[in-house]
Parts: structure tokens; sequence; C-alpha cells
């Protein structure tokens, strides 16, 4: 399907202000690469956003994750293949990517805060933020190669 529109043509500044988030988080956030892909990869799942899931899915090759792993991502809960962290940084990803179900609940946020610093968690928050916003420009408008 063409995009809607190309919103990186459209509207340049704001994308380079979403690209420039991207950069601090990739680069200076302090958290694991592969940490930062699991959950980008469970949040484009969740939204069902086709060409995020590819990019997300290729980077955790890149990381050479296993496939089971890869695969078993949508499935995390009953899977004992994440670590600890992996697994609360997976749940916080699901309630923020599923708000209106919950609203971010307080044992997700403990069970986080068991896990990882302060600053660890507004990061983790703004990868799990960012993606979110990807998806959804990517679902409404076209996906992140039409941006140009």
């Amino acid at each position: 399907m063409p995009p809607r529109l190309k919103y990186g043509q459209l509207a340049p500044e704001g994308l380079e202000r979403m690209t420039a988030l991207e950069h601090y988080l990739n680069r200076d956030a302090g958290l694991p690469a592969l940490l930062r892909e699991l959950v980008r990869l469970l949040a484009s799942t969740l939204n069902g956003c086709e060409y995020c899931v590819r990019v997300h899915t290729a980077e955790l090759r890149k990381l050479n994750q296993p496939e089971e792993r890869i695969a078993e991502l949508a499935g995390w809960r009953s899977s004992m293949l994440y670590t600890e962290p992996e697994r609360a940084a997976l749940d916080w990803t699901v309630a923020l990517t599923n708000i209106q179900q919950g609203h971010a609940p307080d044992p997700v946020y403990d069970k986080l805060r068991e896990h990882f610093s302060e600053v660890e968690i507004v990061n983790l928050t703004l990868t799990i933020t960012t993606i979110n916003a990807w998806n959804r420009l990517a679902i409404a408008l076209g996906n992140h190669s039409q941006r140009g």
C-alpha cells in the first residue's frame, strides 16, 4: 500500500527531533542495545506495525539473538528465554503500549524498579514511547521508508 503522506517532507523539523531522540536513546541513554530492540520489537508487534517489526527483527539478528528468542517474544510471559530485567521491561512495554488497559499499574512499575535505576526507567519509558510514536506514524501515514 502506498503511503498516505510523505510526512518527512511535510514536517521535516518534527521528524528530525524524533530522530534526535532516537539517537540519544541509542547512544547516550545507558540502556543495552538488546533491551532497546526487544522492547521496540514487542511494541511494534502489539501495534501491528509490520514495517517496524521487520526493522527490529533485523536489528535483533544483528545483535546475534537466537531465532527462538525473537520468535517467542510475542509469548514472552510463558517463555523461559528472557531474563528477569528483560521480563520487567517487556511487561512495562505492554503496559505503556496498551495504556488504555490499566494506566501503567503499580505492580508492573514496582517490578521495573527492582531491576533499573530511575534514570534507566525514564530512558526505557522514552524508548517505549518513541517506538509507539513511530509505529503510529507508520500505520497512519505510511512506513518509515516513506519519510523523505
